[in-house]
Order: C-alpha cells, then structure tokens, then sequence
C-alpha cells in the first residue's frame, strides 16, 4: 500500500450495504453525506481515499466467539435462518429491534469492520500517519452479543489487530454512549486504556460506565469513565475532556491512539439528552492530533460511531472533526453551528455540581486531582 501523504479516508459506496432497516435510526446514508460534504468544502484534496474490504473471518474473531461469527453467517442466509433456536438468536442480541436480522449483516458489518482494519493497516504500514473511517466506531457489540445497533466491534477488531503487532493503544469514545462494548473486552488488559466521556448511564443506554469502573485484574486503571448529565452544554464538556484526557494519555504512554467520534452529543439528536453543538468538534480533534504528535509519533486512528440527526448535525461534526485531522479548519470554518446552546441557571447547577462529583470520584479511582480548568494540552 502505497499512500503518498500523512492522511487516509477509508470509504466506498459498498459500505452502504450496513443497512439495518428502513425505519432503523442508524442509517448508513449519513456517511454518505458527511463524504459529500467533505469533498464540497475541498477538504478532500488534502488526504487520501482508501476503498474498504471485507474483515475476515479470522480477523473477526480476533474479539468474537467463533460461535458467535458462525451465528451471525446463519442469520444472514435465509435458507438457513429458520433453522436457528429463538434461544440462540435471543442470547445473541438479535431478539431486540435494536439490532434486527437482515440478508446482508454479516456482509455490511464485515465491511465496517474491514475498513477499519484498513486504516490500522495504512497507519502500521506507515502509508498514512493519520486515519478516519467514519463508518465504524460500532462500540457496544461484545464478545458473543450484538447490542445496541452493533453486530461486530470494529474499534476492538482494529485495536486487538494493532496489539498483536506490539502497540500499547489508547483508546478514547466520546459517543455519548458508553463504550461498553470495547472496555469489556480490554477489561483486564494492562495495554490497552479505554477512556470514554458519555451521558450518565443513570439515564440512557447502556446504564454502565461510572467513575469506579476502572477494569480489573492486570487491566485495573486501564479503564477511565467520565459520565455527564443531561443538558451537559459545550463548555463544561470541553472542560471535562481537557482536564481528563490529555493527563491518563500522558501517563499511559500509548504507541498509537484510536478514537471513537460519535457525536450524538448534540443537542438536536433524538437518542440522547445532552446539549452540546458542533462547536465541540474543532477542539476535539485538535486536542487528539496534538497528543498523537506528543505521544505516539503521530499516528491516530479515527472513527466515527453514534448520530442520529443523519442530516443536521452528522456531516457538519465529522467534516469540522476531519478538517483538523487534515490541518485546514479553515474549509470547514462556515459549517459550524453559529453559537453555543446553554441551559438555564437550575440545570446549570445540577450540571456543574455532578460532573465536579465524578471528577473528584475519578481522581480518587485513579490517583489524579481532576480539577475543571487545570489541565490541557
């Protein structure tokens, strides 16, 4: 693979066939646009597309059960779905509307995964230092179980890829989902560190993820959970990641950093309560592109995830998010939401007086003083 230049996207039309169903809210078509929208500010011209392929078997077990991949197959053919105990397809998460049965699941979400394998291969490779495929980031599938729009774990596929070739990876979701999925297959394992800043699992899916899950065993302190509560604006979030992230990257060490970029934290999106906009997006990737420089010699690994305003509020995040990967905010500059959305002074309060809690809560967990303002990159 030959990439002359620092920066790969990793798209083709075909990944549109992750296509769970037409009244699913995860529709394959806000990759689509955020790729037109890419191309329509130029941001295009400053990196280079990969085409995805299909993640092997061999490399989807690479986190899933055997058992698990076989059933998925099965599911997808409809000579043999019939055959399958409701059991089976209920302990594999498939019994639920989240994740429906289709005649091409295993076939799209091989793709998800494969393209995002392609972008741990150009950075491993060294044919590209920085890379987005903004179809995977699918965080919540586990070992043997579908859940929460999920089939196969692309960002544990890409990161246990990367760790058979002797990375110590730091892996940071700011979907405002928690990262289960991934965190409990790095659970007990001491190089892999799983950060993940989400609405509070007190109130939306998957109800995990609180400052004193910190992994176990070998794993413990590899685990970092900062939850929010609903009405969260953009400045305290901000906060929040600044005062969190660049600290446990720092003392980690990581060799390369993947990042799950799901943003339904917006205020506009439909599955979730917080208040953030688009004006997250720019210091978001910023702060990653600098510690990928500071700490792993450049090389991040992007990927999209959750957001469900498919059409006002998808394209514009993940372009102003591309735009400082590529270095040129300045093409994505008149996309972003034009100021920021801050509740009243009640929820206000309850914001700041929670997330100062958890920061105190996390710094005891993990020796550090979390303190809102004193740190950053």
């Amino acid at each position: 693979m030959d990439v002359p230049g620092p920066v790969a996207l990793v798209y083709g039309d075909e990944l549109m066939k992750h296509h769970l169903s037409d009244q699913h809210p995860l529709q394959p078509i806000r990759v689509k646009l955020t790729m037109d929208l890419i191309r329509s500010t130029g941001l295009i011209e400053h990196c280079h597309l990969l085409p995805p392929r299909r993640a092997t078997i061999k490399e989807l077990e690479l986190v899933h059960s055997p058992e698990y991949v076989d059933l998925v197959r099965k599911l997808s053919d409809p000579a043999q779905r019939g055959r399958i105990e409701p059991d089976r397809i209920e302990a594999a998460g498939f019994s639920s509307a989240d994740n429906p049965i289709s005649d091409e699941l295993h076939e799209g979400a091989s793709l998800v995964a494969g393209a995002s394998l392609v972008a741990a291969e150009a950075i491993e490779s060294g044919a590209a230092l920085h890379t987005f495929s903004p179809a995977g980031g699918l965080h919540h599938a586990h070992r043997s179980r579908a859940s929460g729009f999920c089939t196969y774990d692309d960002p544990a596929i890409a990161i246990m890829w990367l760790k058979d070739r002797g990375h110590r990876v730091a892996y940071i979701d700011v979907d405002v989902h928690h990262g289960d999925g991934v965190e409990g297959i790095f659970y007990n394992d001491p190089d892999v560190l799983t950060i993940s800043l989400h609405e509070s699992g007190r109130y939306l899916f998957p109800g995990t993820g609180f400052p004193e899950d910190s992994g176990a065993g070998h794993g413990k302190g590899t685990a970092v959970n900062l939850p929010f509560l609903p009405f969260t604006w953009d400045d305290p979030w901000l906060e929040a990641f600044e005062t969190v992230v660049p600290p446990m990257l720092r003392g980690f060490k990581p060799t390369i950093l993947v990042t799950q970029d799901g943003c339904d934290t917006h205020y506009l999106d439909p599955l979730a309560h917080l208040a953030a906009t688009t004006r997250i997006w720019p210091r978001v990737g910023r702060v990653f592109h600098e510690l990928a420089h500071e700490l792993c010699d450049g090389r991040w690994l992007a990927l999209g995830g959750g957001g469900y305003a498919i059409y006002e509020v998808v394209p514009r995040a993940w372009t102003l998010f591309f735009a400082e990967m590529v270095e040129r905010p300045d093409l994505a500059a008149d996309i972003n939401d034009p100021s920021t959305v801050v509740p009243g002074d009640e929820a206000q309060e309850r914001v700041m007086t929670a997330l100062k809690k958890d920061l105190r809560r996390l710094g005891e967990v993990h020796g550090m003083d979390f303190v809102l303002g004193s740190q950053g990159t």
